[in-house]
């Protein structure tokens, strides 16, 4: 059977494929096999859920229900940005299967067909479309099919030998009763195919008339005379628009959820400008120049340069031509950029032929413009601009970038702080905007709308919603109260606790840069005297008040290394606990470096801070950089104060986060797996593991989560289970959709209890199904946003919602156990609470007691003098999965990955396919690049040296 295919009559038993037995004596070997125990010492694959346990574990079938609401604190009401659906129909749509031509055409042709006469005059008004494979109408109809001629219907000639003909089969598909969304909210009926496939519905009918007069990225909607905009450098800018969602919600209606969008597009410019900006040249000439191939040296062979590899990240964007002489229709033409060509308009030639005469001679770009139409071209150096179309180019300074294209990268530093700026609007100017969304959707005017006899209203729903107690934060002296600020201070205050063992092997290695923030050993030396000074103010252990400093060589790797040997030469001999290290700047490539030394090659937990502010030497910086040292040695910055030893929790308790973060779109970066796990009783401290999870996988693997997992699960049990497993398990899960959300029980939690068991088999004295699991799906990624009213209570000086805001009414599940919480008082902007939904909770904790949990952990953060927005398990994966990235198994050499690898990858396949087919072989350097991008999807990260404990503590913080 070939991979990823099942054959014909397959089942599936336990996640394995079986063919179905041909005759009794097979099947009777099967059963016989299924008898069997399990293999103690299975096979196990890094990037597959290949299940061999036959064992049954209690995971349900569905999410939990809700079991009550949350009576602590005090109600306050607060309007949220979603709109009541005051009516929707109960109608019968039909669903077709609509194919247009080969099923393979471009968006654009798609959706030339859709709207041509012929077609509408075949379907008639009111149908909805979804620019792909679905239509709905009112009405039944039969089996259609008939052809559009495009070139008819724009009264063009027809090409020879080119058919502009396209045929079109629409198909009846399904039945869609409406009724049943109101029979599933009226508790008649259960969540099944028919209620998604008339949400769905909606959502379609909802997009149509906007996605005729605006730029449509699935929900979100952004008007091209839309003046909120911001160029961001780079040849892309940033747009304001207007994001809609209908779902099903608490109350038993549907809402209208409506906010503010932000997206990066392609900036509307002409090519030669947007090529200048990508590539960051400072002209057109230079850029021309600069696209040219390089010769690293005398022995290697010419390759592309860096700036013709930043131009290819045009490749693909629409634009259209514009030069004196052009036809109308050659105006009108939209192209897409193939690629760019080494060749320039001198160099680049094609065979023209002589209208009059029909004699063809071979000519260069340059010529035919200067020739045809008294063109001179200003910049001829320039790449020439290669279409889809075979054999089309044109000059870079005649092309022209459409509008409207989003930009599919990852931004950089640069632009990410001009984005940010932009996007950070306050509540005031945020509700401002969804108003002015509201105008641009203009629900009561949509002819879609208004034809299938759907009405939403215009207020904004209002609430009512709690407001939960803010706990009081615990030093080791004393106790700060924040109230609803959110905010508390750390000076004059000692760490709840300080390092575990007295600070003596450590070091300083200065790491200087040409032209940037110089740093001496003097200035170095008093920096470290005030930061020894502060650090034992906060009741810091330090035995060597003057560790030996030095100056790094330009190798980061070197000075690592440097490092130590003067840490054991110079501190009597020991392992170093600490390195601190002061960098120039940001770059993130020495970071990553020295990260992978310590953490790979030593063991050592280490420091790094810049510069520019170990210059400054304030006070609050210092404090601030002290959390995370502390924390590295062991140590506890604070906790939620009038609590028993045991914090929140009355059996001993352990808590999972879990994280998968997925590279930029384009690059090969493996996503990386994250797992945090508490290491106290109360939830402060969480060490942390990471792995490689395959390419944009979600779910965590069954060999990662058993990798990771069983050595923490065995630290837990020696450390602060006495010997014995947690009574209560949580798994705190981020990242993954309502879709997945069964994919996160059936998979990751089954994996889990697998470990447990596993576990206990060679523990008999413990009994792994005592174990009482709490699994909770917590997500940022939503546009709910809560606006509270003037001079409430819920209401900080910018009118955002204070910290301990819980919503669980009107724009909730209307069955399930889910609720925004918003734990943080925001520093700027408007606050997004975090969406916790309760999966399954064996262990039943009141609702009262659950929320507050999460709520006050969120002042546990061990870096912040502020709660997080987000439970602090998470938010630890969080940053896990970000610094895993420096333990990729990759030489330094090879850089930073780049943004077109994946393109790259397929490019170099379909050139090993070109040469497998005429019996040739790949050449030795695409072979090698293939083997790299191919082995990158599945290679393992560096394991941690952990001789000294440092995959125990919090080395990611």
């Amino acid at each position: 059977m070939e991979d990823g295919i099942l054959a014909k009559g397959a089942k599936i038993i336990d996640g394995m494929f079986l063919d179905t037995p041909k005759d009794p004596l097979e099947q009777a070997i099967i059963d016989a096999a299924k008898k069997l125990p399990p293999d103690p010492n299975p096979v196990k694959f890094r990037h597959l859920n290949v299940d061999t346990d036959t064992h049954q574990y209690d995971l349900p079938t569905e999410c939990l229900t809700r079991p009550a609401y949350n009576t602590s604190g005090q109600g306050v009401l607060i309007n949220i940005n979603s709109y009541a659906v005051a009516k929707f129909p109960d109608l019968v749509v039909y669903q077709y299967d609509i194919l247009i031509g080969s099923g393979v055409e471009k968006r654009g042709l798609v959706t030339k067909i859709w709207n041509s006469k012929t077609l509408q005059g075949e379907t008639g008004p009111g149908w909805v479309f979804d620019g792909n494979r679905l239509g709905w109408s009112m009405k039944e109809f039969p089996n259609r099919q008939f052809t559009v001629d495009l070139d008819a219907e724009q009264g063009t000639e027809a090409r020879p030998g080119r058919s502009n003909s396209h045929k079109v089969q629409i198909r009846p598909s399904t039945k869609i009763n409406l009724a049943a969304i109101q029979a599933y909210l009226n508790g008649k009926m259960t969540m099944d195919n028919s209620v998604l496939q008339a949400i769905d519905f909606f959502d379609h009918l909802m997009r149509v008339t906007p996605s005729k007069t605006m730029y449509a990225l699935k929900r979100s909607f952004f008007d091209p005379k839309m003046v909120k905009r911001e160029r961001l450098g780079g040849g892309v800018e940033a747009m304001k628009g207007v994001y809609q969602s209908i779902r099903i919600a608490h109350g038993g209606r549907l809402v209208v959820n409506v906010d503010v969008s932000n997206c990066v597009f392609y900036g509307d410019y002409p090519m030669e400008m947007m090529a200048t900006q990508v590539t960051g040249s400072a002209n057109a000439l230079i850029c021309g120049e600069m696209s040219k191939k390089v010769k690293p040296s005398f022995r290697e062979a010419e390759k592309e340069s860096l700036t013709f590899l930043k131009l290819k990240k045009l490749k693909k964007i629409r634009f259209r031509v514009r030069y004196r002489g052009a036809s109308a229709k050659v105006l009108k033409q939209v192209h897409m950029v193939k690629d760019f060509s080494q060749e320039n308009c001198y160099n680049w030639f094609f065979q023209q032929k002589d209208r009059e005469t029909g004699v063809e001679k071979k000519t260069s770009i340059f010529d035919y413009f200067m020739e045809r139409y008294n063109i001179h071209l200003s910049h001829p150096t320039m790449c020439v601009v290669e279409t889809m179309k075979k054999g089309i180019a044109f000059p870079m300074e005649v092309c022209y970038v459409e509008p409207g294209q989003k930009y599919p990268y990852k931004i950089d530093a640069v632009q990410t702080a001009a984005m940010i700026k932009f996007a950070v609007t306050r509540p005031k100017e945020r509700r401002e905007g969804i108003e002015g969304g509201l105008a641009l959707l203009n629900w009561g005017a949509d002819p879609y709308i208004k034809n299938y006899g759907l009405k939403i209203s215009t207020d904004m729903l209002e609430t009512q919603a709690r407001l939960l107690a803010p706990p009081v934060v615990q030093f080791a002296k004393t106790q700060q109260k924040p109230g609803y600020s959110g905010r508390w201070r750390l000076d004059g205050q000692q760490f709840l606790l300080p390092n575990k063992n007295d600070l003596i092997h450590w070091g300083v290695c200065i790491i200087n840069s040409v032209g940037r923030d110089h740093l001496d050993i003097p200035g170095a030396s008093t920096f470290i005297r005030s930061f020894v000074n502060t650090y034992k103010g906060h009741g810091g252990k330090v035995s060597n008040a003057n560790p030996p400093i030095m100056e790094g060589p330009a190798d980061e790797a070197k000075c690592v290394t440097d490092l130590f040997n003067e840490i054991v030469a110079k501190t009597g001999g020991g392992k170093p606990q600490m390195m601190v290290f002061l960098l120039a700047g940001k770059d993130s490539i020495c970071y990553e470096r020295i990260k992978k030394s310590c953490d790979c090659r030593y063991g050592v937990v280490s420091q790094c801070m810049q510069n520019a502010h170990v210059k400054r030497g304030q006070g609050q910086y210092i404090s601030n950089v002290l959390m995370k040292f502390n924390a590295k040695l062991g140590g506890t910055t604070s906790k939620v104060g009038g609590k028993p030893p045991g914090g929140h929790f009355k059996t001993p308790t352990m808590i999972v986060g879990a994280d998968v973060s997925h590279a930029s779109p384009g690059s090969l970066q493996p996503s990386m797996a994250a797992l945090t796990c508490s290491m106290d009783k109360t939830g402060c401290r969480y060490a942390a593991a990471c792995e490689s999870n395959g390419h944009r996988v979600e779910m965590v693997t069954q060999f990662n989560l058993e990798d990771m997992l069983t050595p923490l699960f065995r630290q837990w049990m020696s450390d602060v289970g006495m010997g014995r497993m947690p009574q209560h398990f949580f798994y705190f899960r981020d990242g993954v959709s309502e879709g997945q959300y069964q994919h996160v029980i059936q998979q990751e939690v089954k994996h889990i209890k697998r470990i447990w068991r596993t576990l206990d088999e060679s523990n008999k004295y413990v009994n792994y199904e005592k174990i009482k699991f709490t699994v909770i799906v917590a997500s940022k990624r939503h546009h709910i946003r809560f606006f509270p009213k003037e001079r409430s209570p819920a209401a900080d000086k910018n009118m955002n919602p204070c910290p301990g805001v819980l919503v669980e009414k009107d724009v909730t599940h209307p069955f399930e156990y889910d609720f925004y919480l918003n734990s943080h008082s925001a520093i700027q902007g408007t606050a997004r609470p975090t969406h916790y939904h309760v999966l399954m909770d064996e262990a039943k904790m009141p609702p009262n007691d659950l929320q507050n949990m999460i709520y006050e952990h969120c002042y546990q953060y061990i870096r912040s003098t502020t709660p997080v927005s987000l439970f602090p398990a998470v938010y630890y994966a969080h940053l896990a999965s970000k610094r895993a990235v420096s333990h990729e198994n990759r030489p330094a050499s090879s850089g930073a990955h780049q943004f077109n690898e994946e393109q790259q990858r397929l490019e170099l396949i379909k050139l090993k396919e070109e040469a497998d087919r005429d019996g040739k072989k790949l050449s030795k350097t695409n072979s090698e690049k293939l083997h790299r991008f191919t082995e990158a999807e599945s290679r393992p990260l560096l394991k941690m040296k952990n001789d000294s404990g440092i995959m125990w503590g919090m080395w990611y913080i």
